[in-house]
Order: structure tokens, then sequence, then C-alpha cells
């Protein structure tokens, strides 16, 4: 990937995961920009298919498109940070992130966001006003 396109997704997202939305300044271990549809699925390396993941939410989500809403048992496609807003499907509560969507849900429960010590972290950085 050149330095144009790399720069173009860091800028885009922020500096921030464009799932948990921690910031990179917060984590020791490097965000990676990450193909939303994996190549092995067809998936290409443009800006378009590709955002900002922490390491933690890049490790959870790998390849998968989809998981299984914990509300409904349904199959569902995870959520997409270029043609879907964060706002829409994700609802911070405290340092809770809530799936207001069947694809919130299924990206929550697939990408771990809430397991115990990233909650921790994020209700340190709430409290010190680093969050979001």
């Amino acid at each position: 990937m050149d330095v144009a396109t790399r720069t173009t997704i860091w800028e885009r997202a922020g500096g921030r995961c464009e799932y948990c939305r921690i910031s990179q300044e917060h984590v020791e271990i490097s965000h990676h920009i990450e193909h939303i549809v994996a190549r092995k699925h067809g998936g290409i390396d443009d800006p378009s298919n590709l955002c900002v993941a922490c390491a933690r939410c890049n490790l959870f989500k790998g390849s998968d498109l989809v998981g299984i809403d914990p509300d409904t048992g349904r199959i569902e496609l995870l959520f997409d940070p270029r043609n879907q807003s964060w706002a829409e499907h994700f609802e911070l509560r405290g340092p809770l992130i809530l799936g207001r969507t069947a694809t919130g849900r299924t990206t929550v429960r697939v990408l771990s966001m809430n397991a115990g010590q990233r909650l921790q972290f994020r209700a340190a950085l709430i409290a010190r006003g680093l969050y979001p």
C-alpha cells in the first residue's frame, strides 16, 4: 500500500479504531489498516474497502463478514465503516458500546467490544475525558 493511501485512511479515521473508536494515542499496539471485506472473500485494496482497526477489533474480526445477532439468533452482516454510520448502529452508554441494530449487536459480540479489560480501559479513559 502506498504512503498516500495509508495517509488518507489514517486521516479519514482521525487516528481512531473505526469499530470501537479507541484512539491510537491511548494504546501501545499500533492500529491496523484492515480490509472490511477480506481479500479471501474478494475484497480489494481500495480505500473504499479499508479502515483503521485497533489490534483487538482486528484480531476478533479477522476475515469475518457476518456473525449471529445475540438477540435474534439470526445471521447478520458486521458493521461496515465505509458504508454505515457508527451512530446509527452503536450507542455509548458509559463505557459500554451497545448495538442499536442487528448489525451493531452482532458486531459488538463478534469483536468482543465489551470484554472485561476493554470495558475497564474505556471507563478509565472516559473518567479522564479521553474517550471517545
